[in-house]
């Protein structure tokens, strides 16, 4: 059953996002034979956050995913996103704080979404800090860039704060 239910969730996994129908097909047969799965009922959410933008809905299912298996390293990623994207910035916190303690997990991804955090709530000096704590865990160039390039846009931003302020003392 346990194969089973594995070919019907990375039929899911192989569809999304190009082909949802039949993504959403594959991932109802993978969760009618193991309605506990974690890696599924996060590909749910995804879905629901990535696609549907209905965030409210995906937090049921990252939830429910994370209340299954706990250590699982895709889950947090994507709750987190989806929580920032629905402005739950204090929840976003928690869990990127319970996260970091993941064995396995991808920090330098972690420490970016504290960053976009930070920089919602309006602080671009923490937002860039973060940045640099990513850059520690960046291990290949992909990563390293997209991490220095959103630096350079913080400080972009940080002068453009700056210069306003000193224009309201004037």
């Amino acid at each position: 059953m346990n194969l089973t239910k594995n070919k019907y969730y990375f039929e899911a996994l192989d569809c999304y996002p190009y082909n949802l129908p039949d993504c959403l097909e594959s991932l109802n047969y993978a969760l009618s034979y193991d309605p506990e799965d974690s890696d599924a009922l996060c590909l749910m959410g995804r879905i629901h956050s990535e696609v549907l933008h209905d965030y409210e809905t995906a937090k049921d299912y990252y939830a429910e995913a994370m209340m299954y298996d706990v250590a699982n390293i895709n889950t947090p990623q994507y709750y987190i996103h989806c929580l920032i994207n629905n402005e739950d910035f204090a929840e976003a916190e928690k869990l990127i704080n319970y996260a970091l303690r993941i064995k396995g997990i991808d920090k330098s991804n972690l420490w970016f979404y504290r960053s976009i955090l930070s920089e919602k709530r309006g602080s671009f000096s923490n937002a860039f800090q973060f940045l640099k704590e990513a850059e520690k865990f960046c291990f290949n160039s992909c990563s390293l860039d997209f991490v220095q390039e959103r630096k350079k846009l913080i400080k972009t931003k940080m002068k453009k704060q700056k210069s306003k302020k000193k224009k309201e003392t004037k």
